[in-house]
């Protein structure tokens, strides 16, 4: 069954961190439907003022970030002594697990293109012990097809195994399909599945005459197929895919639980200093 379009999300500018302008494109209205993602925060940028100011050491509970630059740099450094930064192509992918500080400070550059988005974590796993890596380009694997380039950031499509979480399980595909062609690809059913539409338009499933432009994310409903016919210009975008966790979510900041008592009990730590739980490592 070929999976439909259900919903599109333009997102709307705004400002985080210390001042930094982006495009919130999923958040706290979007979440049961696009479970298990969480949030997804869109960088476009020409201009090193929007966004140089970065984000500042803030603490993170209940979630992972995969932070995905397509163009740029980005210096990080957290509360377990990681350091160190990703550039174009390249991936930041962090477990916040029982709670982990951590800062990302965009560096000036021509172009500024990325996204980051939270995924949650289930119930059972969500004070687990905060992990961190970075995906280099030289780790990411590029499959080109007659009518599409694919770059397998995380899960597996085909024979080509991108990065696995340490926890669910998410596929992450950077696609961009050649002008006037059609990709298709198998899908779970059991997965909810989205697109972020990062440059081009085109259109999916049967509705040919529907036109989906840059800058839009458009979930789908269940199927084993998608498919997407790229316009004349061609059509890049982002794929992602996961089973929902169908769990409840209490959302405050930076921090996501699953009970009010537990959001409660977080921000209590914080402001104890009896929010970290693990040592930096040596």
């Amino acid at each position: 069954m070929k999976r439909k379009v259900v919903e599109t999300v333009t997102g709307f500018p705004t400002t985080d961190g210390a001042g930094v302008h982006l495009v919130r494109v999923l958040g706290n209205r979007t979440v049961y439907r696009f479970d298990p993602f969480l949030m997804l925060d869109a960088f476009d940028s020409h201009n090193p003022d929007d966004y140089i100011k970065g984000f500042p050491m803030h603490p993170h509970r209940g979630i992972e970030t995969f932070t995905y630059l397509i163009k740029g740099r980005i210096d990080h450094e957290d509360s377990l002594g990681n350091k160190g930064s990703i550039h174009s192509g390249e991936i930041q992918w962090m477990t916040g697990g029982s709670g982990i500080l951590h800062q990302e400070m965009p560096q000036p550059t021509e172009h500024l293109l990325g996204l980051q988005l939270w995924i949650n974590l289930p119930a059972k796993e969500k004070m687990t012990e905060p992990k961190y890596f970075d995906i280099n380009a030289d780790m990411i694997q590029v499959v080109e097809e007659d009518t599409a380039s694919i770059r397998v950031l995380a899960g597996k499509y085909k024979d080509v195994q991108g990065a696995k979480g340490h926890h669910l399980q998410v596929s992450v595909f950077d696609i961009t399909v050649k002008p006037g062609q059609r990709f298709r690809m198998p899908s779970d059913p059991e997965e909810n599945l989205f697109v972020y539409i990062v440059d081009g338009s085109g259109s999916f499933g049967d509705d040919a005459e529907k036109r989906y432009p840059k800058k839009v994310a458009a979930l789908f409903d269940s199927g084993d197929e998608f498919f997407v016919d790229a316009s004349d210009e061609g059509i890049h975008f982002i794929l992602f895919s996961g089973k929902p966790l169908k769990e409840p979510i209490v959302w405050g900041g930076p921090i996501v639980m699953n009970t009010r008592e537990e959001l409660l009990l977080a921000f209590e730590e914080l402001s104890e200093g009896t929010f970290i739980k693990y040592k930096i490592h040596k």
